[in-house]
């Protein structure tokens, strides 16, 4: 088995928090469950991902706020809030509120461009303004510098009985530090390291070579590269990876047929770019931990990189998440050279 260039230092998952329309809560509060089991594990992290108009989870910032009262310890993030339905300025005062309530504990991550079906949500989500709204890097940067302190408005001070701030309140310093750019391409990439932020990678990149083969760990690799090339931190500036792995150690016949069942429907997709966007999928991961370990510790680009955030697949049900978050922790992550949190 080659060697990891870089020791798995930590190790996170990512959840949908799909949900059924007639009982809510009870998802939600799977959710939450999960994120407390994550903890006991030894994880270093647990994301949430957006699902705005759907069945999943559409305020990570109010499960983040509700994690932070019930876990004294795992990182809390988002893979990805997409920054077209959010307004920079109140994105930012919610989730430094957060990050004060979780004692410091929270990893926002951002994208760019225009909301997902935006013909069909625009005169809901902005029937005034959907013209003109920014979707570009601007929108990024702006939430980058309220969250860091700088100045939304040139005014402050005592006005009567009311003190005002010329900065977003409450102020969290050490946030401005844990916010992380999503991207798939060169461009996204370079943006984020010339930006100081951190960067996701996950099971999706741009094929921008018009003409393949084309291989998912090289193009990832490429955008590794290219952010800590652009980067003040160089090669220290951080990555996470976010494959689809699922380990069946501990899993019963049922569950592994179900699970191999799940990855053979989607492995045709990661064969060639999909839609005009030229996306490329990475393969999903399933086996045992040793096979999963062999694999990564073959992928270029995870060799790269010393933090994970598994992304567990959505259409689960509970105690599939138990068993593969148990076999993560326990099994899959020493496999790679990690030790849970104490």
């Amino acid at each position: 088995m080659p060697p990891t260039s870089r020791p798995l230092r930590k190790l996170g998952f990512l959840t949908i928090g799909l949900f059924d329309e007639a009982d809510p809560r009870k998802g939600h509060e799977s959710t939450l469950e999960i994120i407390e089991l994550g903890e006991r594990l030894g994880f270093d992290s647990a994301w949430l991902r957006h699902r705005h108009l759907q069945y999943g989870i559409s305020s990570p910032v109010a499960i983040m706020a509700a994690a932070s009262q019930r876990t004294s310890r795992i990182e809390l993030g988002t893979a990805v809030t997409p920054l077209g339905w959010e307004n920079p300025l109140r994105l930012a005062e919610d989730l430094a509120t957060v990050d004060i309530l979780s004692g410091g504990r929270v990893n926002p991550g951002v994208s760019v461009g225009p909301p997902m079906h935006f013909d069909r949500v625009k005169e809901a989500l902005y029937p005034d303004t959907a013209d003109v709204e920014d979707f570009s890097y601007e929108r990024v940067r702006r939430f980058v510098d309220f969250v860091r302190g700088e100045p939304a408005t040139d005014s402050g001070g005592v006005e009567g009985f009311e003190v005002f701030s010329d900065r977003v309140q409450p102020h969290s310093p050490g946030l401005g530090r844990r916010l992380w750019y999503g991207g798939g391409s060169l461009g996204s990439a370079q943006w984020a390291g010339e930006n100081g932020m951190n960067f996701l990678t996950s099971s999706v990149v741009k094929a921008e070579a018009e003409q393949g083969p084309w291989d998912f760990a090289e193009i990832q690799l490429s955008l590794i590269r290219a952010f800590r090339a652009h980067h003040p931190d160089g090669d220290a500036a951080r990555v996470s990876h976010g494959l689809v792995v699922i380990p069946t150690d501990s899993a019963s016949p049922e569950q592994r047929a179900k699970y191999e069942e799940f990855v053979a429907r989607r492995t045709p997709r990661t064969t060639s770019p999909q839609g005009p966007a030229r996306l490329l999928f990475a393969p999903d991961i399933v086996g045992t931990s040793e096979e999963i370990a062999e694999r990564l510790h073959a992928h270029v680009a995870f060799r790269e990189v010393d933090e994970v955030a598994f992304a567990l697949p959505f259409t689960f049900e509970h105690e599939d998440y138990v068993q593969i978050l148990t076999d993560m922790a326990t099994k899959l992550g020493p496999a790679l050279g990690w030790r849970p949190a104490g």
